[in-house]
């Protein structure tokens, strides 16, 4: 999956449950100050991201998360940790 396919993904996450426009769903936007997510909607999204990847995120894994291009950086790794399929 690449970076970019990540990033729809979340953007279509972002937008069901929270329901953030997708205009709003930049790398470089700040998931708590500026699309104003709080604690709880962060573990909602660690949910739908575990489901997504099949892996799951370690609480210290997703602390240092602040922004989308985060996110995606976090998805990413667990994805290339992922053991390769048969």
């Amino acid at each position: 999956m690449t970076r970019d396919e990540i990033l729809a993904q979340l953007s279509g996450f972002l937008e069901e449950l929270f329901e953030i426009p997708p205009a709003k769903v930049t790398l470089d936007a700040k998931l708590f100050e500026e699309l104003d997510l709080d604690s709880i909607d962060a573990v909602d999204l660690v949910v739908k991201l575990q489901a997504m990847t099949g892996r799951r995120i370690k609480p210290d894994d997703f602390k240092a998360v602040r922004t989308v291009g985060d996110v995606v950086d976090c998805v990413e790794k667990l994805l290339a940790d992922a053991p390769a399929a048969p």
